[in-house]
């Protein structure tokens, strides 16, 4: 197991270096075309810097808002307290604040850039469909995205990817529409360089967005296995979140506030159909690993 979370980490430092590179290539392919040097470089690091530091202040409230997710008190939600507050000290950090999101589907989310600032947000349905070991199992998992600023580390990731497509986007328009003049109104470079600018750019186009979030979707996945394992640790009873995990297989309830910016966060791929279930293609493209594969992890403990 530990042998497990020490590649899942390395892989995730990995994974933040490509999402770098695709940023900085794509940056550097728009200095070519507008024959500027490292100029579209270094917009693209202003972009990716300016978007990374808004959403670590506000992507927490940004993500509450956007589930509908309600603060419950002590005397609201006493068992779900109890739980969260009693965990906390396990994994000896401040206890996050509690929110309740009014979904019958069973699922549950964390977020907050660090520890100090966190939250820990389950819907309506999960509390209803878990016991209390299952319900505990839950918030270890979690607890874990907590203690390993999991949700940062995701924001960041999701964030340069965001600014390579977006740039790569303009990229494209800007050639299109005639935008950039330096290389491709000149006789002086020859058509053969124009070309091979232009080519660059089309590839960034289509590859941009489908690396990025292969990239993104990796640094969720593996994330999500290391909570698995270090929530079970958590509550020393891995078999809490097994039964857990095998009753969010057979929950078909669709959920109203799933959406592609916050999939990611959830404890299991939240979907938006009635008795959803993904084929291969979409697998591919899953935030989550596929619980069968989830549960065989953590029976092998």
């Amino acid at each position: 197991m530990y042998e497990q979370i020490a590649a899942n980490k390395r892989k995730t430092v990995i994974l933040f270096v490509l999402a770098v590179l695709l940023l900085g290539g794509v940056g550097y392919a728009l200095g070519l075309l507008t024959d500027s040097g490292p100029v579209g470089l270094v917009i693209a690091l202003i972009v990716a810097v300016v978007m990374s530091v808004g959403s670590y202040f506000y992507g927490d409230r940004i993500v509450l808002a956007s589930t509908r997710a309600k603060e419950v008190s002590k005397e609201d939600a006493p068992r779900l307290h109890n739980l969260v507050e009693g965990l906390a000290i396990a994994a000896g950090t401040p206890k996050p604040k509690v929110w309740i999101v009014p979904e019958s589907a069973p699922n549950a989310f964390a977020t907050g850039r660090d520890p100090e600032h966190s939250h820990v947000a389950v819907t309506q349905g999960l509390l209803e469909t878990m016991n209390r070991v299952e319900l505990e199992g839950v918030i270890g998992h979690e607890m874990a995205h907590v203690v390993d600023r999991d949700i940062l580390v995701g924001t960041v990731v999701a964030t340069l990817v965001g600014a390579a497509v977006l740039l790569a986007e303009f990229f494209m328009r800007m050639w299109w529409w005639g935008g950039f003049r330096g290389r491709r109104g000149s006789d002086s470079g020859g058509g053969a360089a124009s070309a091979i600018i232009f080519a660059v750019g089309f590839l960034l186009l289509i590859l941009a967005p489908i690396f990025g979030q292969l990239i993104r979707l990796a640094v969720s996945r593996n994330r999500e296995f290391l909570a698995d394992a270090q929530g079970a640790m958590l509550t020393r009873y891995p078999p809490g979140l097994i039964a857990a995990l095998k009753k969010l297989q057979s929950a078909p309830t669709a959920m109203r506030s799933a959406n592609n910016a916050t999939a990611h966060l959830w404890l299991n791929q939240p979907s938006r159909l009635e008795g959803e279930r993904l084929g291969t293609l979409e697998r591919l493209f899953s935030t989550h690993p596929p619980l069968t594969e989830r549960i065989r992890r953590l029976e092998e403990m």
